[in-house]
């Protein structure tokens, strides 16, 4: 549903490669070029309208990347219909809307899954592992960073009415890596917010969390800034950074930094496919049954973004 640039470059692809387990039935756009096109480049079909990807009945799940501000009504429908719906981050604008549409999947026994593909690569796995065993020491502080060059000024993500704004955009890759890795029971302990004075949406932050353990976490991001996308424990024998966290293309080689006193070892990780990877979870969730984890954590990301905003100071620029 919808003709965005993520379902072009990468998820569509991804679909099409698990051909045993995901047929692509079809193509939805608000007009007909961008349909037609993606559909020709596909080899689907495209439906002119939200509505008639919707009503028909051959379809089971939809994938959604349209903006933030048209998820409530689009997977409300959606839903409603009796479709899976696998959707681009954020999922909703606050919490209540986000507990209303997991309440409403519940009551239809269907799966509502956040598309935060990155914890499927396995470069995340290999960080687990030197965590648990011990190989930085005891976690002292986490640090995540997301952020990009200045948008098309036309960009969705500068617009309030479509769910705008760097904390629900690149902010929540920052907040879910610190709930994955340091847990989902974690303090807002200071939030800033930098609003832009025309688009009223805010283009930076930064924010500091707190798990029941005491350990800190001190994530930044933003629409304006020096590309970086990254994370980084530091330990008290040494520290692990990880360059490119969240956006690795399918092709790409994943670097590891773990370093201590005495050396700095970079490990090289062959490419990995988290598009396909997290397709796969979705359709083993669907067959098993199983909503009741993913449920759990979209109220827990949805619930620690909506107190990041409320508590934030917000900045004008």
């Amino acid at each position: 549903m919808g003709c965005a640039n993520i379902a072009l470059r990468m998820v569509i692809p991804a679909i099409k490669s698990l051909s045993n387990d995901f047929e692509l039935v079809a193509i939805s756009s608000r007009t007909p070029q961008k349909g037609l096109q993606f559909a020709h480049d596909f080899n689907t079909s495209a439906i002119i309208g939200y509505e008639n990807l919707i009503d028909r009945g051959d379809i089971d799940a939809i994938y959604m990347p349209l903006p933030t501000g048209l998820h409530n009504e689009w997977i409300s429908k959606a839903l409603i219909s009796g479709k899976h719906v696998l959707v681009e981050k954020s999922l909703a604008l606050d919490f209540n809307s986000t507990q209303q549409l997991v309440d409403l999947a519940k009551s239809k026994n269907l799966l509502l899954m956040e598309n935060f593909m990155f914890k499927y690569h396995h470069q995340h796995q290999f960080v687990w592992e030197n965590i648990n065993k011990g190989n930085i020491g005891s976690i002292k502080l986490f640090r995540s960073q997301f952020g990009f060059p200045p948008l098309n000024p036309d960009n969705f993500r500068y617009d309030n009415d479509l769910g705008g704004g760097s904390l629900l955009d690149a902010g929540a890759y920052t907040v879910m890596a610190s709930r994955w890795f340091l847990g989902d029971q974690q303090d807002v302990i200071s939030s800033v917010l930098y609003i832009d004075p025309q688009k009223k949406t805010d283009i930076n932050g930064c924010v500091t969390l707190q798990n029941s353990k005491g350990i800190v976490s001190q994530l930044s991001f933003g629409f304006d800034n020096y590309y970086q996308c990254n994370y980084e424990f530091w330990g008290s024998r040494g520290r692990l950074f990880v360059e490119k966290a969240f956006t690795p293309k399918p092709f790409e080689t994943t670097q590891v930094v773990l370093e201590n006193q005495e050396k700095k070892v970079t490990t090289n990780l062959i490419p990995d496919n988290h598009f396909a990877k997290i397709l796969k979870e979705f359709q083993q969730c669907i067959e098993k049954n199983d909503h009741e984890s993913k449920f759990k954590d979209i109220l827990d990301q949805s619930k620690t973004l909506t107190e990041i905003k409320e508590k934030s100071e917000k900045i004008l620029l």
